[in-house]
C-alpha cells in the first residue's frame, strides 16, 4: 500500500470511518438515473448527459454518486 493510502486509512479510522477501494472504471460514464454506460455521456469534461434516458449532471457530480454506490455495494458484499 501506498503512502497516500496508508495515511488515508489511518486518517478514516482514527474518524470512525471506513475505506472502501472501488473500481473507477466507467464510473462518469455510467448513468446514475438508468444505468447505461457509454463514452457519448461525457460530451464536454465537466458535462454528463445520458444518450439514453436524457439525464443531465455534471460529470463529478455522477462519478461520485457511481463510486459511492459501488462502495455501498461493496460493504454490504463483505462479511461480517
Amino acid at each position: 500500500m501506498g503512502v497516500f493510502l496508508t495515511i488515508l486509512h489511518a486518517k478514516a479510522e482514527s474518524a470512525g470511518r471506513e475505506v472502501i477501494a472501488v473500481d473507477p472504471r466507467n464510473t462518469s460514464r455510467s448513468c446514475p438515473a438508468c444505468g447505461h454506460t457509454a463514452k457519448e455521456n461525457r460530451p464536454t469534461q465537466e458535462k454528463f448527459h445520458c444518450v439514453s434516458c436524457g439525464h443531465q449532471a455534471h460529470a463529478d457530480t455522477v462519478g461520485a454518486l457511481n463510486v459511492l454506490r459501488a462502495g455501498l455495494v461493496r460493504r454490504e458484499a463483505a462479511p461480517a
